[in-house]
């Protein structure tokens, strides 16, 4: 079985992410990680599902068996853990979550020492261990070696704390009418919570989780639900958060879904006004637009462009020196402030632009004209390798003969290729896709 996807391992709960799976999972990162451990301590959070309970008993099982001591916080976004991993001096932080998938999925992600996602040579050790069960069996502790484990609960300061540091100190968010959506999710407390104490009138949905409904018609995956909110209450703007709390989803006054790769785009050139802008620009993915490269290119910053998943972004933003990045998707990444993304500090560093620029969201952050893009989700029965698909090279030289982009990738976590294209003629962009459609269902499903 392959475990790591594109962010962790997910999949469905009671099954890929079972109580077993879980434990020796757990096993197997308590033995790589002992080899670096400093503290013998290991954090665990987790989001607002049902399953969390089960998988996280099954974690600090696995933890314990080998020797570790765990901190179990509770429900607190992924950044949370992150920051928290760091801060409390952790050997390692693992996060319970899905992200914005639905409640019968779960996950769990990793961070080392210093509160960073583990890059993929460090995940093939941990998936290598995993299926080295008579090493598993070894490592496990006898008597006074097994670990124990202790719960937190107030620890949810340190993170409102640490967030509202990233707001500017002369500022505040008086008269600002602000709608969070909280998708029933992680950040259902600390989101509203923050937004209140620098000073906003704030309107929360989304707070009420039952286990079961966490990003179900609400949060960054349905931010129509934010919208009618935002009209029905004429509010300056809307803030839509994942079931895990690292991805931002902006509704402006309109009820118009801001653009990511705008809000991007103006931010970086905000932080370049400020001077706090390092590296010379910023890291998007493969899958941010055209108009994005342009705008930055006029306001003499470049951008460079990672493959797909947040992590990827922050390695290319570490590589090339740089504080800032982010997927047109809502990961917004300002390193300064989170080692990952952060929906509620992306969020404030948003609204302090709104406020320096006394505009209204639909001004301030539609800056240039993107590219028309179309893009496609795809069921597959297989996820064949792309050099293996006859015809492939063909169809994507035609894309590129009619002046368009392409980008064909299969999901990180479904069984599901994306088909995304952009060029400048919307029509010819429909028709290209049509045939692009055509193809793959012919060659995959």
């Amino acid at each position: 079985m392959t475990l790591f996807g594109t962010d962790g391992v997910r999949g469905k709960a009671g099954k890929k992410v079972s109580a077993i799976n879980a434990m020796r999972l757990a096993m197997a990162t308590g033995i790589y990680f002992k080899q670096f451990s400093r503290t013998n301590k290991i954090l665990v959070g987790k989001d607002t599902r049902r399953s969390g309970y089960m998988i996280e008993n099954a974690i600090v099982s696995g933890l314990t068996a080998v020797g570790f001591d765990v901190i179990q916080i509770g429900p607190m976004p992924t950044p949370a853990i992150a920051f928290l991993t760091s801060n409390m001096r952790c050997d390692a932080g693992i996060m319970i979550s899905a992200s914005h998938n639905p409640y019968f999925d779960n996950g769990i992600k990793f961070f080392d020492w210093f509160g960073n996602k583990l890059n993929r040579e460090k995940e093939e050790e941990i998936e290598k261990i995993y299926g080295d069960i008579e090493q598993i069996e070894k490592a496990q502790v006898t008597g006074k070696e097994i670990g124990k484990s202790k719960r937190i609960d107030d620890v949810v300061g340190r993170y409102i704390v640490h967030i509202k540091n990233s707001f500017p100190e002369n500022s505040t968010l008086w008269k600002k009418r602000i709608v969070i959506d909280c998708a029933n999710g992680a950040g259902y407390i600390v989101g509203p919570t923050i937004l209140q104490e620098l000073g906003a009138e704030v309107i929360v949905i989304g707070d009420e989780p039952d286990g079961f409904n966490i990003n179900e018609g609400c949060g960054a995956m349905h931010p129509e639900t934010l919208a009618k909110v935002v009209l029905d209450k004429r509010a300056d703007v809307g803030i839509a958060l994942d079931g895990d709390a690292d991805r931002l989803v902006m509704v402006d006054e309109k009820g118009e879904v801001i653009d990511g790769d705008k809000l991007m785009g103006v931010l970086a050139v905000h932080l370049k006004k400020h001077g706090m802008l390092q590296g010379g620009g910023m890291v998007a993915t493969v899958m941010s637009n055209q108009g994005l490269d342009e705008y930055l290119s006029d306001n003499g910053l470049k951008l460079l462009r990672s493959a797909v998943g947040d992590k990827n972004v922050v390695e290319m933003m570490q590589e090339n020196g740089m504080n800032f990045g982010g997927e047109q998707s809502g990961h917004i990444i300002f390193s300064d402030y989170a080692k990952t993304g952060d929906g509620i500090s992306s969020a404030l560093q948003a609204l302090a632009y709104l406020i320096e620029t006394e505009q209204k969201a639909s001004e301030a952050f539609n800056p240039y004209e993107s590219y028309p893009q179309t893009l496609v989700n795809l069921l597959v029965n297989e996820k064949r390798p792309f050099e293996e698909i006859e015809g492939l090279d063909t169809l994507k030289k035609k894309v590129e003969d009619k002046g368009m982009r392409h980008l064909f990738r299969y999901s990180g976590t479904e069984n599901k290729i994306r088909l995304l294209l952009e060029g400048k003629d919307e029509h010819k962009l429909e028709a290209m896709m049509e045939e692009c459609k055509v193809f793959f269902k012919g060659a995959l499903v």
